[in-house]
């Protein structure tokens, strides 16, 4: 009798241990599976067939079983592989990218020491790197959530509760890993404006920059029944199917010489803002810019004492220095963007319902790249280059006008004749 007690205890034990590491499917979980299993056993009987048959066989028999009026097959090329997948990756442009261990492994310990410590969303209790894994994998790639329920044998429902539960664990973070730099870090954060001026002349007055300012849009497909009445869309608009204004995201970043984003304010397409509210929160904090320091900007932002603009109009060969030198520092923020958008491919279309989703999955993916730039793993895209826009004048401050001549002055004066 002591025996068989123990025997029980002893399986209890074990049972209780399993039961930590992963919980009693659900029943539509169990469903998912079942249906899955059937899916392929069918799938890999219609691919046995196929490859016995002829391209020209298989078009006739498809012409066959569709015998509703006006429905047309085209005849295939050539017929490999599993149809059903590879149609499947064809329509939501699927690319396979390895998510690299090593940066599951660190964003997984980076969760875990976080000052939250409640248990991600998901019935199913996935280990951290799991449920790291499957959040990068919808990040980095361009795969529909079928594709990562049968990757992860989970329910399509299972899995946007725990994206969404990662995204929010990781948007916890933004003030820690999206910050602006102050005091020591501030200053060793400066760069040189131009390598035409002379270190004196930098120490009189020319200002050093701390970071680039520019924007980038990330589409965001939204039902039309999700499209915000208050934004000023009209029926007739929508009527000549133009782009409606929230259709996409604004994300307008500052980052550091390395790629790193110091600031980060997404909003709606609708909203206008160019920059003017980080001017007036610069306006009210002084100390966040070093003494002669500056952000540089490309057209459509304001020019400020902080914020340094390109010249408009007509230009002589001073303003077209300054343009031309202004431009390669706007180019940081190019590079960074594209390896943002190269690393995180999800970004090139959200499809997730509401903005504040969107918001949530971009803001993820910019702490993420502040990430993978602080540990040398950032990564390179086709740089591109911000729209300018053309429907409001440029807003222009005494002390930035006067600022921007005296740095425009000083290139000219340092430059080859030869090379303007």
């Amino acid at each position: 009798m002591d025996v068989r007690e123990h025997v029980l205890s002893a399986g209890k034990a074990v049972l209780d241990m399993m039961e930590r590491e992963w919980q009693p499917l659900s029943a539509g979980e169990l469903e998912h599976r079942l249906d899955q299993a059937v899916e392929e056993i069918l799938e890999a009987d219609l691919v046995t067939k196929l490859e016995t048959q002829t391209p020209r066989t298989v078009y006739v028999q498809l012409l066959q079983s569709k015998p509703t009026a006006g429905a047309q097959v085209s005849p295939p090329a050539d017929v490999k592989g599993n149809p059903a997948e590879g149609g499947a990756a064809a329509a939501d442009g699927e690319q396979e990218t390895a998510v690299e261990p090593a940066a599951v492994r660190y964003i997984s310990e980076l969760l875990q020491s976080s000052t939250s410590r409640t248990r991600m969303a998901g019935r199913a209790r996935l280990s951290p790197s799991h449920t790291v894994l499957l959040s990068l994998s919808l990040l980095s790639e361009r795969i529909s959530y079928r594709s990562v329920s049968r990757r992860f044998q989970l329910e399509k429902g299972n899995i946007h509760r725990i994206f969404s539960s990662f995204c929010e664990r990781i948007n916890a973070l933004e003030e820690k890993l999206i910050r602006w730099p102050l005091g020591r870090e501030a200053e060793e954060t400066l760069f040189p404006f131009s390598s035409l001026l002379e270190r004196d002349e930098q120490e009189d007055g020319v200002p050093l920059v701390l970071g680039v300012l520019g924007h980038t849009l990330v589409p965001v497909r939204l039902p039309a029944g999700k499209l915000d009445p208050e934004s000023g869309a009209t029926l007739e608009k929508m009527a000549k199917r133009e782009a409606h204004p929230d259709s996409w995201l604004n994300l307008e970043l500052v980052c550091c010489r390395r790629g790193r984003f110091l600031h980060c304010r997404i909003s709606r397409g609708s909203d206008r803002d160019r920059g003017r509210t980080l001017r007036d929160r610069l306006r009210r904090h002084p100390e966040l810019m070093p003494s002669r320091s500056c952000l540089v900007a490309r057209s459509g932002y304001p020019l400020t004492a902080h914020v340094l603009t390109p010249y408009a109009g007509s230009r002589g060969p001073k303003e077209e220095l300054f343009n031309r030198t202004l431009e390669e520092l706007c180019q940081i923020l190019d590079r960074a963007v594209a390896g943002l958008k190269a690393r995180f491919k999800r970004l090139t279309s959200l499809d997730v319902g509401n903005h504040d989703r969107a918001r949530a999955v971009v803001l993820t993916a910019c702490v993420l790249h502040n990430v993978f730039v602080s540990t040398g793993r950032d990564v390179r895209g086709q740089p591109g280059r911000e729209s300018a826009p053309t429907e409001e004048e440029e807003e222009e401050e005494e002390e930035g006008v006067r600022r921007r001549d005296a740095v425009a002055d000083l290139l000219l004066k340092n430059v080859q004749p030869g090379n303007l």
